[in-house]
């Protein structure tokens, strides 16, 4: 997917198909390959799927918290003279389109969250001191998956590099203290955005609790889960998920 980015002024991106817009939102460790599923997918249904690059790292510590990025969002669809989006967000990505949707309802149609922060995350912060340590970063990383498999050297290697950057490091840390401060758990009982809330039933980084309380929280909502599964439903059941967003979206008339 990487060959297909677009940069177009401060922005790179993603765009595939033609029809209503699906803007997708990576996590923190996630990259735009996470969603292949939903790219090979969901541009054959009449959807255009994009998918920004979040500057994460790019940006001055001060700006890397999940107002910036719910910004940053905002800007970025208004540069590309979109309507009626629906947001797609996994973990932190989740947690940017929430906050996004709370601050400018008008641009949002519906949101799909899965796995996401905004109410309670397990991050890996605990395992940092030991972020020299590779087999310690795997198992970390294995652990967001039901099946360790799915996290595969390339990812485990990314994830590596990224925890013994410094700068990236510190920054990484940054936007997961911001995410921790920001609960939306006040906020979500007066957004009414149609959401659809995807998750794995065996997700340990934001356990199935989380998921019961958005669905509790957010007035119009549906809750489906997917069978052994982690905290990445899109990456490591791919054809499940998009069968479930399919539906929802169809049901909803979207």
């Amino acid at each position: 997917m990487e060959e297909n980015i677009i940069t177009d002024e401060k922005y790179r991106y993603v765009e595939i198909g033609e029809g209503n817009p699906i803007v997708i939102l990576h996590g923190l460790m996630g990259g735009l390959s996470n969603f292949q599923g939903v790219t090979d997918f969901f541009p054959k249904k009449g959807y255009k799927i994009l998918i920004p690059e979040l500057p994460i790292y790019g940006m001055p510590l001060l700006q890397t918290n999940v107002k910036f990025f719910a910004k940053y969002l905002e800007e970025f669809i208004e540069h590309k003279g979109l309507k009626d989006v629906i947001l797609l967000g996994n973990s932190l990505g989740g947690h940017i389109g929430l906050l996004h949707t709370k601050l400018y309802p008008e641009m949002v149609k519906a949101l799909v969250i899965t796995g996401s922060s905004g109410l309670y995350e397990s991050a890996m912060g605990d395992g940092y001191p030991k972020r020299g340590d590779y087999e310690f970063i795997k198992k970390k990383a294995q652990d967001v998956f039901y099946n360790p498999e799915v996290a595969t050297k390339k990812i485990v290697d990314e994830v590596f590099a990224t925890v013994n950057d410094r700068m990236k490091l510190v920054k990484t840390l940054s936007i997961a203290k911001s995410a921790i401060r920001h609960n939306m758990s006040k906020d979500l009982p007066h957004m009414n955005t149609p959401t659809c809330i995807i998750w794995g039933e065996n997700d340990s980084v934001t356990p199935p609790k989380v998921a019961e309380e958005f669905n509790e929280l957010l007035p119009d909502s549906d809750l489906y889960w997917i069978e052994k599964c982690g905290h990445a439903p899109m990456m490591e059941h791919p054809k499940k998920f998009n069968e479930v967003l399919d539906a929802w979206l169809t049901s909803r008339n979207f």
